[in-house]
């Protein structure tokens, strides 16, 4: 479905029932089919939200517009117009960066946070060059099964999950693709994401070569009051389409011991 959020359309997958619902952020590069795999094992007992953020998949891509904080409005504008009273960010690398700014504003109806694999609140300390390597991997069929392959997993992907890496990957906007090297990963909302106050579960993959457990450990758990990290064995960076049971469990688990428990 399409929805009208922060001025422009957002494809929106909303499946399932019962609360908290679970709202879904996807990577650079993806759309809500990456967590597509993920949300089939959670539909009977969750509803899932999941959304292809500007610029990436079925929803508008404006010609301007893709800071963190454009992310988490239309995230926001989403959840406010679907209706939603209780429920849980879910966000993947950029998607998590975007998440933690969200949830840094104490939205009411929030009630725990999640981050696979997130992008980190501080820049990230690339090169210039390196940046603007990043902007073209992207760019053709080649380039984005190398990068799938050699940086983004560690376990290996079904022919159908490798072939949605690379329609994804191509089909987003220019400029969503560009914004992300050179304005998003160069923002700084630690400040921001200090004032985040409810139960918060990390994941991280054990052979994650963009963002790595000791990365989560020393740039994002001690900013966040009471974040919990577990890591993911034998797993790369597309923690969603390598290991969707395994995070779904962690889900499942979160929600019952640290969101549910509490709400008794």
């Amino acid at each position: 479905m399409k929805i009208t959020a922060n001025g422009i359309h957002i494809h929106v997958e909303d499946e399932g029932s019962g609360t908290p619902a679970l709202v879904f952020l996807h990577y650079w590069g993806g759309s809500s089919r990456t967590w597509a795999p993920v949300m089939a094992h959670l539909n009977g007992r969750y509803r899932t939200v999941a959304l292809d953020q500007r610029g990436w998949g079925r929803s508008d891509a404006p010609a301007d517009g893709y800071r963190i904080a454009d992310h988490a409005d239309d995230a926001a504008g989403v959840i406010g117009a679907l209706g939603l009273t209780r429920y849980v960010l879910v966000g993947h690398s950029m998607g998590g960066k975007a998440a933690q700014l969200l949830a840094s504003r104490r939205p009411q109806g929030l009630a725990g946070l999640v981050l696979v694999a997130p992008s980190p609140p501080a820049p990230m300390a690339i090169p210039a060059e390196q940046r603007d390597a990043i902007r073209h991997v992207y760019e053709s069929r080649e380039s984005i099964a190398a990068a799938r392959d050699h940086v983004l997993t560690a376990r290996p992907l079904s022919a159908a999950l490798q072939e949605q890496v690379v329609e994804d990957s191509l089909r987003g906007a220019a400029q969503a693709k560009a914004a992300w090297p050179t304005v998003g990963m160069l923002e700084d909302i630690t400040r921001e994401v200090a004032s985040i106050d409810v139960p918060t579960l990390v994941i991280a993959g054990e052979r994650d070569q963009v963002e790595t457990p000791d990365t989560l450990r020393r740039e994002l758990l001690p900013r966040i009051a009471h974040a919990v990290l577990h890591v993911l064995p034998k797993t790369g960076h597309l923690s969603p389409l390598e290991a969707p049971a395994e995070i779904a469990d962690m889900v499942r688990a979160f929600v019952d011991r640290r969101i549910e428990a509490s709400a008794r």
